[in-house]
């Protein structure tokens, strides 16, 4: 069996916390890309979050990078067994987007903006990983919005948006290690049983 694991960053770009995920799921049966989705492949500091998210928004969008992500994903899946799918932050909201594409599973982390495109149906098994709280919204509600979808499975940790990452002021080391092992156990169900949709709430 061979997979394909896409990783898709945060507004900071494809930086050593993206590159350390992409080792994390990389074996002898697995390729792992980190697609930037920065034409010029920039990389912004933390201090910059506001200038970061001004271009991923002005710049990028959650709309343009749909059609090239679709085409890496479907040239994929002619190479590999099983295609895959890590978002993270604004990320995660665009592999929500693409969940309606042959894929074999999606993994969102503190995708916020997904609460704004709930008219999409995945149709391959997906993980959501929250946080315990976001600025702008009320992540618990969400949650019980995306518990109502059939292949969408929920995850909710103790923390703020970033809580994942040790580089990021809200890193959460319990819960980053938690989540960690919730993605884990994600992949290894998806290679053993083939696909989450009889799995727990």
């Amino acid at each position: 069996m061979t997979r394909k694991i896409f990783i898709l960053h945060e507004i900071y770009g494809v930086n050593d916390f993206i590159k350390k995920q992409a080792e994390a799921y990389s074996n002898a049966n697995t390729t792992v890309e980190c697609i930037s989705l920065y034409s010029d492949n920039r990389i912004f500091p933390y201090e910059q979050e506001q200038e970061a998210y001004e271009y991923f928004i002005n710049e990028v969008g959650f709309d343009a990078p749909l059609e090239r992500l679709t085409e890496k994903i479907l040239g994929a899946r002619s190479h590999y067994n099983e295609v895959l799918l890590i978002g993270f932050s604004v990320g995660a909201t665009l592999a929500w987007r693409l969940s309606t594409l042959p894929l074999q599973g999606i993994v969102c982390v503190y995708g916020s903006r997904i609460r704004q495109y709930l008219d999409v149906i995945p149709s391959c098994p997906a993980l959501i990983i929250l946080p315990s709280h976001e600025k702008s919204f009320d992540v618990h509600e969400l949650k019980e919005t995306l518990d109502t979808l059939p292949a969408v499975h929920t995850r909710q940790y103790l923390g703020q948006h970033g809580f994942m990452d040790c580089n990021n002021s809200n890193y959460c080391y319990e819960s980053d290690l938690q989540a960690q092992a919730e993605i884990s156990q994600f992949f290894e169900i998806k290679q053993s049983h083939g696909g989450l949709h009889n799995g727990p709430k």
